[in-house]
């Protein structure tokens, strides 16, 4: 038996475009593949079925010294894998692989003291993500792969939200993001909403629990047309409850990955981040926009707290017309 790890410590997305990777490894003859995760993405680990089990890495309190984190790889080195992946970049990553001390290990050449691994794989700036993951292992074939997110058992507010909605027709809207710059105002979404409601969709505000608050901002108390699900569904679950619907609208952010995965139309707007950074919906259904007649943008690769011009421009040039002209012309291919 040949026993793989993956290291995977970052976001939720970040996870989600390293499940076709591991669909791949598991294509090898007589294997196990285990995961490192935290703990906000060990649930999409446990979701896939080529995943045999998922260690949680907490880097935050338990394992944030160096001591501990050391502590936690020599416990994984018992499981004597035979290859070491990670797709992350990280000096953790690094100092965790090398401590498993496994037959093999592979990084990316811009990984953090990627000398600690066996091998490096060049990080091609231009690929998209799972391209990149996918260079990892070798694998040269097409690689647009859909992630894998299973169920094990639905739980009994999904079962109710399926019954509620079987009839109608669902816009599923992903407004938030751990970075300012990466959120399409707030009033276009409002714009967006208003007129989906018009062409008779039922709106589903999704996101995690942090989102709440600017979810529940977009739901009038008497409005039956529009639900805040966030923080009351798991990625794993949102998942499934995307396959239901018929469109989502996201931010460049982790829901984006969610409808790939759900394989569902994903419309993808890019505020102070640019696709060629390779986080795009990649599917056939997957479209994206983005206003880059900007010399200021991008102004990051994963998006800032605040506008260093103060102007938003990549946002509020980016209007909720040119967002419901796709919509338009997505409903009549």
């Amino acid at each position: 038996m040949e026993r793989i790890l993956v290291i995977q410590t970052a976001f939720a997305g970040d996870a989600i475009l390293t499940l076709p990777m591991i669909q791949k490894l598991s294509e090898r003859n007589n294997t196990k593949i285990d995961a490192v995760a935290i703990p906000s993405t060990a649930e999409i680990f446990l979701a896939s079925p080529y995943v045999n089990e998922v260690f949680i890495l907490k880097k935050k309190d338990e394992h944030k010294s160096l001591l501990s984190a050391i502590k936690f790889a020599k416990e994984l080195k018992k499981k004597n894998y035979s290859l070491v992946v990670s797709p992350h970049r990280s000096f953790r990553s690094a100092l965790l692989s090398f401590f498993i001390s496994a037959d093999d290990s592979v990084c990316f050449d811009k990984a953090a003291f990627s000398f600690l691994y066996k091998r490096v794989v060049p990080y091609d700036d231009k690929a998209h993500e799972v391209k990149r993951n996918l260079d990892l292992i070798g694998f040269d074939g097409d690689w647009k792969i859909q992630p894998e997110i299973k169920l094990k058992e639905e739980p009994q507010v999904l079962i109710n939200l399926k019954q509620k909605f079987r009839d109608k027709k669902i816009a599923a809207i992903a407004p938030a993001s751990v970075w300012e710059t990466k959120k399409y105002p707030k009033e276009y979404f409002e714009e967006i909403i208003s007129r989906l409601k018009k062409k008779n969709y039922f709106v589903a505000v999704i996101g995690g629990q942090s989102d709440a608050a600017l979810c529940e901002s977009f739901c009038g108390e008497e409005d039956n047309q529009i639900i805040n699900l966030c923080g009351k569904l798991s990625i794993p679950e949102t998942v499934e409850f995307l396959r239901g619907c018929a469109l989502l609208i996201s931010n460049d952010s982790a829901p984006t990955h969610m409808g790939v995965a759900a394989g569902i139309p994903t419309v993808t707007l890019f505020c102070s981040t640019i696709p060629d950074f390779g986080f795009y919906p990649y599917h056939q259904k997957g479209y994206f926009l983005s206003y880059d007649e900007l010399e200021c943008k991008p102004c990051g690769i994963h998006g800032l707290k605040k506008c260093p011009t103060g102007t938003f421009d990549c946002g509020k040039k980016l209007t909720y017309e040119l967002v419901i002209n796709k919509i338009d012309k997505m409903e009549i291919e």
